[in-house]
């Protein structure tokens, strides 16, 4: 006997959840879903600029669905990754909630995943397939900010000291800065303490730094 059904929703970005697009569509999926099932929408949960990495009840919306849940109670979402990117964070919520006699509906899936034992083998595949995809991606987000550095590019953060963001995105040097830190290494290699520096610097080129910039910069 079902009791209650919810629908769960959510885009991971925040210019998706301003736009809403998405999560219209995933609304209506869940709620043709419903109708093809004979069943009446209670609630539908909305997760807005939240990351599918981060584990269903550490969200805001998902860990209301969580504790709301009672036995017979459906769930309803349109794809497997609206909801799980973690395979474990997956499989742990699923056996949760067929320990609580509750049924959770993926439409990509064809259906109920607590149902039968095919159900549970697709779905237990596609949440590692969906995990191995995340960490991949992760994998080359890395390369190419360790290449983009490696050509002297600007990846966002404060500018270095000595350097300004040019039109194409690398860093090109500023000359007067420049003429500043080869100073300052020069007068440390004569054995020149940092608030020396700090003072020579000052007077000769009207640059105050401060003694930690000073200590990153030698």
């Amino acid at each position: 006997m079902v009791m209650a059904v919810y629908g769960y929703v959510r885009v991971s970005t925040i210019r998706q959840a301003d736009e809403g697009e998405s999560l219209a569509v995933q609304e209506r999926q869940i709620a043709g879903h419903a109708m093809m099932l004979g069943l009446s929408l209670d609630r539908v949960f909305i997760e807005r600029g939240v990351s599918g990495s981060v584990p269903l009840a550490n969200r805001q919306e998902g860990a209301v669905l969580l504790a709301s849940l009672k036995a017979g109670d459906v769930v309803i979402t349109s794809k497997l990754d609206r909801m799980f990117r973690s395979a474990v964070d997956a499989l742990g919520v699923l056996d949760d909630l067929k320990a609580r006699k509750v049924s959770l509906h993926m439409i990509d899936l064809g259906g109920d995943v607590t149902a039968n034992g095919i159900s549970k083998l697709v779905f237990t595949i596609l949440s590692a397939v969906a995990e191995a995809e995340r960490d991949r991606i992760r994998e080359r987000v890395s390369q190419v900010k360790a290449d983009q550095r490696g050509r002297g590019r600007y990846l966002g953060g404060k500018v270095p000291y000595g350097y300004a963001v040019a039109e194409d995105g690398a860093l090109a040097e500023v000359p007067e800065q420049q003429s500043v830190i080869a100073l300052a290494k020069a007068l440390r290699a004569e054995g020149k303490a940092l608030r020396a520096i700090q003072t020579q610097l000052e007077e000769s080129s009207g640059n105050r730094l401060s003694l930690a910039a000073l200590h990153r910069l030698l």
